[in-house]
């Protein structure tokens, strides 16, 4: 992941869990609160929030569905669960949905998932005046919360969640775009770009990497041995546009990036227009 990826261990449950999701989160409260978990360090007693012990039970059963799944199953999974929040299905039950209510007397969870209600009907009519709920969370964390379909989250909240991680997603994209660019202008090459985007496959929990071609990995590898340099390895002399190959790459991920370039007013270099 890009960001910094949470440590607690999916594989545990109970106290323990919750003390490392909360350690990964920085939500150690000193006041009980409901579904909290506790646990004693250095003789004293913590309590973790309601947020890391959702993590953690969201974590544990990532992991599980991970390892239950193929490949090709888990991208299948993976589509279904993202149409519920972006979907058509989302759009059928929007109104729904902006009024469900956690079934729950914890008012840290009535309250944040209002506010992430809010967050998502501002940020849906284009404005960003409410703050995500989840918005300093892992990526990691993120994608245990879109992907979890146990009622443990309202579908506002896995939608809000989403909203952070596809941000994060399109500024790196922005990001290493712009340095695949300057890499071609300096060199002709391309090979610190494919690494830098094989580097963040490989971060990407389980579930997205399923939903890019079971080669993407594999055709990157391939890429960066060959250490490339598209312009003087035509036999015609003319270059290869860099931004062809940035968007085919970004084109197989799940995440839409037509507009990608335009909206973060990142233009083609002089030297490397389309000849077409």
């Amino acid at each position: 992941m890009i960001s910094s990826v949470g440590s607690y261990s999916a594989a545990q449950t109970g106290g323990t869990s919750s003390l490392k999701a909360a350690s990964a989160t920085g939500q150690v409260s000193d006041t009980s609160k409901n579904q909290g978990a506790s646990g004693t360090q250095g003789g004293g007693t913590l309590t973790i929030s309601t947020l890391a012990s959702q993590l953690a039970d969201s974590a544990s059963r990532a992991e599980a569905r991970d390892k239950m799944l193929s490949r090709s199953e888990l991208a299948d999974k993976a589509n279904s669960l993202l149409d519920q929040i972006l979907g058509d299905a989302y759009q059928a039950n929007k109104a729904k949905y902006n009024n469900e209510v956690p079934k729950t007397d914890d008012p840290e969870l009535l309250a944040r998932a209002k506010q992430a209600t809010e967050f998502v009907t501002s940020s849906d009519r284009g404005s960003r005046s409410v703050k995500n709920p989840f918005g300093s969370l892992s990526r990691e964390q993120l994608s245990n919360i879109i992907y979890d379909d146990s009622g443990n989250y309202t579908i506002n909240e896995r939608r809000a969640a989403y909203y952070e991680s596809d941000d994060r997603e399109q500024a790196w994209r922005v990001k290493v775009a712009a340095q695949a660019m300057d890499e071609y202008n300096r060199t002709g090459k391309m090979t610190n770009f494919f690494s830098s985007v094989l580097d963040h496959f490989k971060e990407l929990p389980t579930i997205e990497q399923a939903q890019y071609p079971k080669d993407y990995a594999s055709d990157l590898e391939s890429k960066i041995s060959r250490d490339f340099n598209y312009r003087t390895h035509q036999a015609e002399g003319k270059s290869e546009n860099p931004m062809n190959l940035i968007e085919m790459l970004f084109a197989q991920s799940p995440l839409q990036t037509d507009e990608l370039f335009q909206k973060k007013n990142i233009t083609e270099s002089p030297t490397v227009r389309s000849n077409t």
